[in-house]
């Protein structure tokens, strides 16, 4: 009888390596829908502490503010009180494609559009006038007072796929918001 060496057969060596990726394929899957359901958390807690910088900011300037939501990020606008308009504050985010926002007035769901940006961020236009005259009247759906009011809303953060991770804020317009997973009990 001869005796066997130690080693592994072709078969037992297939066996494991097809072991191996079923479950690094399994943890591949967990961590992307796990990723993009921390992305929507973050992108949540991101816009809470916008608004509480933005707030405090208005109360100590004395400045009005607003926050433009669109349907492709949001946007911190500040009243020009000498032109009577609004205008960027410089501080907006674009989200990514598979993100979505829900924003409520009073409990009024709001449709969100598209709100062109401004063509010439940097301010290079020959005729300043005529580039403020055909560049969109800016008007936000959140205002941040400098009494330090907000608007009474509610905001959701959420994933565009059907059963995607939603995060949620909401102020009654004297407290600040906190992002709070949807659905969750308080």
């Amino acid at each position: 009888m001869r005796q066997r060496c130690g080693g592994f057969t072709l078969v037992e060596l297939l066996v494991v390596i097809v072991i191996l990726g079923s479950l690094v394929g399994l943890a591949v899957l967990s961590t992307s829908s796990s990723s993009s359901a921390r992305e929507v958390r973050e992108e949540a807690q991101r816009i809470a502490a916008l608004i509480g910088v933005v707030s405090e900011e208005a109360v100590l300037d004395s400045r009005e503010y607003g926050l433009l939501v669109d349907d492709q990020g949001y946007r911190v606008l500040g009243y020009d009180e000498a032109n009577g308009r609004w205008q960027d504050a410089g501080r907006g985010h674009t989200l990514p494609d598979w993100m979505a926002l829900q924003l409520q007035l009073d409990g009024t769901p709001l449709r969100l559009q598209a709100v062109p940006r401004r063509n010439d961020r940097a301010g290079l236009a020959d005729d300043e006038e005529r580039t403020r005259r055909e560049a969109p009247a800016l008007q936000p759906q959140l205002l941040i007072l400098s009494s330090g009011e907000l608007s009474p809303f509610s905001l959701q953060v959420s994933e565009r796929r059907p059963g995607g991770s939603a995060w949620q804020l909401s102020s009654d317009g004297f407290s600040l918001p906190r992002a709070e997973q949807a659905g969750a009990p308080r």
